[in-house]
């Protein structure tokens, strides 16, 4: 019998010839990472082990990206207290104006490669299947342990295949194919297990479409979301200086728990309604919902060929008077490249906010919250009642095309309706 990715990624690291859903390992960790909220309470763990060193410190990464730059003097200390234990134990550590937001930092950093098993204290380490690691969000005590001994317990999951067939219509992208698949599933649908994305539809697919995906996948409660490395990966890594990493694929006889066949060729973008990110409808549906605020970027959607879609809208047009706008690069090379391109001076243009890199609004945390009965469309990967800020607030999830179309229109629509 045959094996999937993740069983063969996850077999490279505890020396097995093969692996089967439902076993427990204990597997080698090739990088820990973990930001402000989550660094904070493993550092708390980690001091509780007698004598703990770290197991390797070019193999664990705090990146301060949550609430930074810091919002308030909370905030500010819990930086602080990160700052001195990556200093005292010598780990590469990522603070304001060096940074970025930790998914989109580190495949920029060349810190990924291929092949890698990646423990986060973040939910959303998914995100680096789309470069064929295996990315997984783990607790902070389990980041404690993982910082100390370099391994991470856990179980083999079973793994789910969706198969993409057709080309994409204009203004869709990965972003659409994930809520589409969401709502499909439901957000228990892959629970526990590897959702794999294949097909022809994949193939042609840019780097950031898949980032997308990937970043989601835990929004159907999946313990990754992987994508074959092929040679559009490849070419990726290249530009961030590696040239290394183990190219794997699934077995044709590889056991699925299911697979699901998705034809994407007369999708439309999608957008996900309050309050549960499979409540996903046509964007056709929604022409008469008027948005207060638009927040385009952040993880889900912060890298440079997201930033170019949402300039391609506002290019020439300015924002409606009574919407905010906030633009997130991603990182700060994003930034940079966005300035370079002349992104930013389009965003301006249009009355649009350009932020630091952070995450800011997508947790309710700062930069973009949302008051009393607002109503807010972003490019962010949850929507959950209250997420970004009152409890009476809305959030809806969208490509960057339709968020700045409907930051245009002052409601959520298409960008073929301006």
């Amino acid at each position: 019998m045959g094996h999937t990715l993740a069983e063969k990624i996850l077999a490279t690291k505890c020396d097995q010839k093969e692996l089967f859903p439902g076993q427990f390992i204990n597997a080698r960790v090739d990088l820990v990472m973990a930001s402000e909220l989550s660094g904070i309470l493993a550092i708390e763990e980690f001091e509780k082990i007698r004598n703990a060193r770290v197991f390797d410190p070019k193999k664990i990464v705090f990146i301060m990206d949550h609430f930074t730059p810091a919002k308030d003097i909370k905030s500010a200390e819990i930086v602080k207290t990160c700052r001195e234990f990556a200093d005292k134990h010598g780990i590469r550590f990522y603070d304001v104006g060096r940074a970025g937001i930790q998914h989109i930092l580190l495949p920029e950093q060349g810190l990924i490669a291929p092949g890698d098993l990646i423990a986060g204290a973040d939910s959303h380490t998914c995100t680096h299947g789309f470069i064929g690691a295996f990315g997984t969000g783990i607790g902070s005590t389990d980041a404690a342990v993982a910082m100390a001994i370099g391994e991470m317990w856990m179980k083999v999951p079973e793994s789910v295949k969706f198969v993409y067939h057709g080309k994409p219509q204009k203004w869709v992208g990965g972003k659409d194919l994930i809520l589409h698949t969401i709502a499909l599933i439901g957000v228990e649908g892959a629970r526990y297990q590897a959702m794999e994305f294949t097909g022809e539809t994949i193939d042609s697919m840019r780097m950031n479409d898949r980032f997308s995906m990937a970043n989601m996948a835990i929004e159907a409660g999946a313990k990754a979301g992987l994508f074959a490395a092929d040679e559009t990966t490849r070419a990726y890594l290249h530009s961030r200086g590696r040239d290394d990493g183990l190219y794997l694929r699934s077995d044709p006889d590889a056991e699925y728990s299911a697979v699901y066949d998705i034809d994407v060729s007369n999708f439309e973008p999608f957008v996900a309604v309050p309050f549960i990110p499979e409540n996903v409808k046509p964007v056709s549906e929604l022409k008469e919902l008027e948005i207060n605020q638009a927040v385009i970027g952040m993880c889900t959607n912060g890298n440079i060929e997201d930033l170019r879609a949402a300039a391609e809208i506002l290019k020439g047009r300015k924002i409606h008077p009574r919407v905010r706008a906030v633009i997130i690069p991603g990182s700060q090379k994003v930034y940079l490249d966005a300035l370079r391109e002349g992104l930013i001076e389009i965003f301006i243009e249009a009355n649009c906010s350009v932020s630091t890199p952070t995450c800011g609004p997508c947790l309710g945390g700062h930069m973009g919250v949302l008051a009393s009965g607002e109503r807010c469309i972003s490019t962010s990967n949850r929507n959950f009642r209250g997420r970004m800020g009152h409890i009476t607030s809305e959030l809806y999830l969208a490509n960057p095309y339709v968020a700045a179309a409907s930051a245009v229109a002052g409601r959520i629509i298409s960008p073929s309706d301006l």
